[in-house]
């Protein structure tokens, strides 16, 4: 008869080790709904093996800047055991991918038009390319209004 082997369940300080955060960002991350544990009958916080990967997913998608709220809801359906595929990745990016499209059209008018104005409509500059004669802008709302425009 074959042995079965079942892998042990994570200490915090390896989930901390193998994914290379610290402790409190577990936990954090444990608070914010994005990972789940439970305690061991010693008291002591354990892990899914796949926490890993979703450790892996959250700080993909942080560094994308994608808030913690939007990551909790993509990550809501999959179960915590579960070892993230390519058709959940697939999944997350789809829903993503409009975000970030929008977020680098931002940065980019931001880096085009840093060095001479970022479009407040200050009329501060005498030659600013955002012209904004008689402060119309004004009308559309207080705050930078041409950076954030679709132009």
């Amino acid at each position: 008869m074959a042995e079965v082997t079942v892998k042990q369940p994570l200490g915090v300080g390896d989930v901390a080790k193998r994914s290379g955060i610290a402790v409190s960002t577990i936990h954090f991350y444990e608070t914010k709904g994005l990972i789940e544990g439970w305690r061991s009958a010693g008291n002591q916080r354990r892990y899914h093996r796949a926490v890993l990967r979703r450790i892996a997913i959250i700080r993909i998608a942080q560094r994308a800047g994608i808030p913690l709220a939007v990551i909790r809801e993509a990550l809501a359906d999959l179960p915590h055991d579960h070892v993230p595929n390519a058709r959940d990745w697939q999944r997350f990016t789809d829903a993503w991918k409009g975000m970030l499209e929008e977020r680098i059209i931002g940065l980019t008018q931001l880096r085009d038009q840093i060095a001479s104005c970022i479009g407040c409509g200050c009329l501060s500059l005498e030659e600013c390319p955002l012209r904004n004669p008689d402060d119309e802008l004004s009308r559309q709302g207080s705050g930078p209004r041409c950076l954030t425009s679709k132009r």
